[in-house]
């Protein structure tokens, strides 16, 4: 599968499962909200207590799963992974990215200051993901018999 045909898929949803590696090296799953935005790279916003984001510091990879609604396409993509720093301000360029990632996934908030307020208490990050591996299935295979 072609890299760029798995990340145009992955914009049709915002939806994915976000899987990281633990430190038995077996896999850790999450349901998560991404966007695919313009440089090519796909964000998360994650909180610094998850397992997830402790993963992704000891191992920075990780692998995205896009299913098509019906199920019956999906992509996954596998990658590299950089965490911004953990929100500490309201105002710094973590909490700016993590709301150009809520406009994107979710639109408008209704109290920006909160929100902003929230990301901080929470000890939000984003991830940034940079996929460079791509396999799933676009299309139904044939029918069996026919």
């Amino acid at each position: 599968m072609e890299l760029t045909d798995a990340v145009d898929f992955s914009r049709t949803t915002r939806q994915s499962v976000l899987t990281t590696i633990r430190s038995n090296g077996r896999p850790q799953l999450s349901n998560v909200l991404h966007h695919v935005f313009d440089d090519g790279v796909i964000r998360v916003s994650t909180t610094a207590d998850r397992a997830k984001y402790r993963n992704l510091l000891r191992d920075p990879w990780a692998a995205l799963h896009v299913t098509r609604e019906d199920f019956f396409a999906y992509v996954v993509l596998e990658g590299d992974v950089e965490l911004s720093p953990v929100a500490t301000g309201p105002d710094d360029p973590t909490v700016d990215e993590l709301v150009a990632h809520y406009r994107a996934v979710m639109g408008e908030h209704e109290d920006w200051n909160a929100f902003r307020k929230a990301m901080v208490t929470e000890r939000r990050s984003v991830t940034r993901f940079r996929p460079h591996r791509a396999y799933g299935m676009l299309d139904l295979p044939p029918r069996s018999g026919s």
